[in-house]
């Protein structure tokens, strides 16, 4: 048996050398708090651009929902909005960009799966759009509904679930396509405008960023059928326990804020004068629930002075390309937004 047991640990540790080096580079547990406190700057892995989510505007300051996301942690941390570095990253590299420990975390419309919270090695924190995989055609195309693309060409960008998902999909439905595979997000989105494809297939939310773009809005159709659940939401290393506490219950408090109706422009008197529990439990009035987090206890009075709640969030981003709450509304409205209690 001794024999047996020094086999089995010299094993496990030649298999633990063999993972080892792919990680080596990436801060882990507390490790991770720890790097981005002594540097002074969250680093946080975002799209190239896309409209509502994240984009640089005529300034090059980063604007969009994901955005306001990276912002919370800054916030959260030093109450500081603009403690962060965006790196935009392309729907393959973000992955290694998040493995290799270069940037923090991902705030980039990305769709948790079982494979990526498994075999890439990633935590989800939360979902903080619900979502599903659409198609976006041109209207003087004359289709009506995705079973029409019988025979077309689809452009789709690679490393994406919504590749498999198109696959699939025709599969399921026996319908015949020519898929137009190309990486960067611009180029795509030209294939499909210059007419190289007849349908452009991607998240409905991305879709919907696409068509707002455009010069003609008016020309482009989002079909109604939706083929995939693409539940999207911040993401972080596994081994970042401390850090994907904090994430997590960033949105939670947000969704939550909402919930109690605490505004930016009301937070700072709710945190004087709202005697429910659960609004002083969250402002910081009782408890330690922020240093529970490791963050000051009037964490969430920033982010929402400086952000506003969810719905805040969510209008002012998101509102202006067209994307109705639908899902995403709070659980009291029909939605399924919904934070664990705050105590």
């Amino acid at each position: 048996m001794k024999a047996l047991r020094l086999t089995l640990a010299a094993a496990i540790g030649g298999a633990a050398m063999m993972v080892a080096p792919a990680m080596a580079q990436a801060p882990t547990g507390a490790a991770t708090l720890d790097a981005i406190r002594a540097r002074g700057t969250l680093i946080c892995g975002v799209n190239t651009g896309l409209a509502g989510f994240a984009q640089p505007d005529s300034q090059g300051v980063w604007r969009g929902f994901d955005v306001d996301y990276c912002r919370a942690v800054a916030v959260a941390l030093w109450n500081d909005p603009t403690k962060v570095r965006y790196v935009p990253t392309t729907a393959q590299n973000r992955f290694t960009a998040l493995q290799s420990g270069e940037v923090d975390m991902l705030a980039r419309n990305t769709t948790w799966t079982l494979s990526r919270d498994t075999s890439l090695g990633f935590d989800f924190t939360g979902i903080n759009f619900y979502d599903g995989q659409g198609f976006m055609v041109k209207t003087s195309a004359g289709v009506r509904t995705a079973r029409d693309l019988n025979g077309a060409t689809i452009c789709v960008q690679p490393g994406t679930t919504t590749e498999q998902n198109l696959t699939d999909w025709a599969r399921a439905n026996r319908i015949r396509f020519t898929p137009v595979v190309i990486e960067r997000l611009e180029e795509v989105v030209g294939a499909y405008v210059s007419g190289r494809c007849d349908a452009y297939t991607t998240d409905v939310s991305g879709l919907a960023s696409t068509r707002s773009a455009q010069p003609r809005p008016a020309d482009h159709m989002i079909l109604p059928d939706v083929i995939s659940k693409e539940p999207l939401g911040p993401a972080v290393r596994h081994g970042d326990q401390r850090f994907a506490d904090l994430v997590r219950w960033i949105h939670f408090g947000l969704v939550g804020a909402e919930e109690l109706g605490i505004t930016a422009a009301n937070v700072q008197q709710a945190a004087q004068s709202d005697a429910r529990p659960d609004v002083q439990r969250m402002l910081g009035r009782s408890g330690d629930l922020g240093q529970m987090l490791t963050v000051d206890n009037l964490w969430m009075v920033n982010i929402i002075r400086t952000l506003g709640n969810y719905g805040e969030m969510f209008e002012r981003n998101l509102g202006p390309i067209g994307l109705q709450r639908g899902p995403n509304a709070l659980w009291t409205n029909g939605g399924l937004q919904y934070a664990p209690p705050l105590r």
